[in-house]
């Protein structure tokens, strides 16, 4: 379940689901459509804050919803996970990830793909769990964390599945800000507002520079 609310020009994307907020075909669906409603409704600058309910920011991906899917839907499911990074990516908005607890695997990297992250600072952990699960990451998704973190942090966090704290992502740069579960929202649409007026085919243009090289491989 996706809701999607409006702060002035701020838009929040708050998505709920079971296991952990885990990423399924319809709930990355739901986000994809969200992310239309904000091209289409929005006139002119806005901003995108993305948050989820619970104990999760998100798990990562449903092993179980993926056990059950057919073929053809794991094709789908498969594309439209790649292609949520691309549009988080090439979003032609200011981004920010309020993470409101636990970002592992597939949601670290939902996390990494927005322009900024605040983290919790009493609960929750980023973690890369790939090498836990048994999951290997495609190159071309690789390249988000590889233009978010600096080399030796990536390092540990790729091939030992390190898990970071708030605070330790905040002093790593991988957090803008670490607060209270309670002032989370708050203080992300602090962060976000004062770059929501920017004009939106420059801002699109500058990220599309920034980020090139998962910008072009995950192009939408």
């Amino acid at each position: 379940m996706v809701n999607l609310e409006k702060h002035g020009n701020v838009y929040t994307l708050t998505f709920e689901e079971a296991d952990g907020n885990a990423l399924t075909l319809e709930l990355l669906n739901d986000i994809h459509a969200a992310f239309d409603k904000v091209i289409e409704d929005s006139k002119g600058p806005c901003a995108l804050v993305l948050t989820a309910t619970g104990k999760s920011f998100s798990s990562g991906l449903s092993i179980r919803a993926m056990s059950a899917y057919k073929a053809h839907e794991l094709t789908q499911f498969s594309d439209a996970m790649q292609r949520l990074y691309g549009r988080l990516i090439n979003f032609p908005v200011p981004t920010v990830a309020a993470i409101n607890g636990h970002a592992f695997a597939g949601g670290a990297f939902l996390a990494l793909a927005c322009d900024y992250r605040v983290m919790r600072e009493d609960k929750g952990w980023f973690c890369i769990s790939e090498v836990d699960v048994g999951v290997a990451i495609a190159p071309n998704i690789m390249e988000v964390a590889i233009l978010k973190m600096a080399p030796n942090v990536l390092r540990d966090a790729v091939l030992t599945g390190k898990r970071y704290s708030g605070q330790a992502c905040l002093e790593l740069g991988l957090a803008d800000a670490v607060c209270s579960e309670a002032t989370l929202l708050d203080m992300a649409l602090e962060i976000v507002k004062p770059i929501a007026t920017k004009k939106r085919h420059i801002y699109k243009a500058l990220k599309s520079s920034l980020y090139a090289p998962c910008a072009k491989g995950l192009g939408v």
